[in-house]
């Protein structure tokens, strides 16, 4: 048996996912998604972009952003946080996500297949399954 020859990498994915949208709710799901963009992040020089859609008006704190801090603390990587207010009567995650990825210029969305909606049927939440519906670009689901 031979030794065959592997070519390097070309890292072709380093252009087609420049900005990467992970959004978080503070679960585990969502902090592994994290983690999967941090580390591709790391590998290909993505930018990596956080993003919490809470409702407004309800006394919510930013659980969920710092536990995304923390999970990305010492990593080496640059990541960009950002809290959108929604609108619960007008406004679901899903489509402030949606709105998110359009006006942010994303190449990619990193998410939890299941986060805290009360949902129970199915095996990926309806916020994740909304974007997979609806994204224009890469969606990659973490569970």
């Amino acid at each position: 048996m031979g030794f065959e020859y592997v070519r390097e990498p070309s890292y072709e994915i380093s252009f087609m996912y420049r900005r990467i949208l992970v959004p978080v709710d503070g679960s585990e799901n969502s902090l592994r998604a994290l983690d999967l963009a941090l580390d591709l992040s790391k590998r290909f020089g993505s930018k990596v972009v956080v993003l919490n859609a809470k409702p407004r008006g309800l006394a919510i704190s930013d659980e969920a952003i710092e536990k995304a801090r923390r999970r990305a603390e010492g990593r080496g990587v640059s990541v960009e946080y950002r809290v959108r207010e929604i609108d619960p009567v007008n406004e679901s995650p899903s489509s402030c996500i949606l709105s998110e990825i359009i006006s942010g210029g994303y190449d990619m969305v990193i998410m939890g297949a299941r986060g805290r909606s009360l949902i129970i049927e199915p095996n990926i939440g309806s916020t994740a399954l909304e974007i997979v519906a609806s994204s224009p670009i890469t969606v990659v689901i973490v569970r």
